[in-house]
């Protein structure tokens, strides 16, 4: 069974939380963000390009204008490599462990996993790591979800 919700991140814009429960001991969680958009980075594009026509015209150096289309460039895709992530997955089996995978704009893909076995307690550190920027409402279903399932965990490694 899937279920969607809406949330907003911290600045107002719009996050997709998507629900797929596999089984009472199975469960993901991904939560979208919008994709890049062309209209912000041709704005961007645009300041840094005449900022740097500006320049040149003052100076008349040439490489004013060769440094600010290789800055922008290597800027661009620093930002679609490392930082902008179009989505996190959260994968959580309660016999088997918790998988975390982060999707990067430029199609890169970050994953952890850490075995049942490590685990003790859920913990959700948003606040270090910023990424989607979720606001606190979508923070909690996920952890709360999580939590159900760790309590099923306990209960069916505690029962003879």
């Amino acid at each position: 069974m899937e279920v969607e919700q809406s949330f907003s991140d911290i600045c107002g814009g719009r996050l997709a939380l998507q629900r797929r429960y596999y089984s009472p001991s199975c469960r993901e969680f991904c939560v979208s963000c919008p994709r890049l958009s062309l209209r912000s980075l041709t704005a961007v594009t645009c300041t840094v390009w005449l900022a740097a026509y500006g320049l040149f015209t003052l100076c008349e150096n040439s490489m004013i204008l060769s440094a600010a289309i290789f800055i922008t460039l290597l800027g661009l895709l620093g930002y679609l490599h490392f930082v902008k992530i179009d989505q996190e997955t959260l994968l959580i089996i309660d016999s088997l462990g918790i998988q975390m995978t982060s999707s990067y704009a430029s199609g890169k893909e970050s994953t952890t996993f850490i075995e049942m076995g490590k685990v003790k307690d859920l913990v959700i550190n948003e606040a270090i790591y910023m990424s989607a920027k979720p606001r606190l409402d979508c923070l909690i279903e996920v952890y709360r979800s999580c939590q159900e399932i760790l309590a099923h965990q306990k209960a069916t490694s505690a029962s003879p």
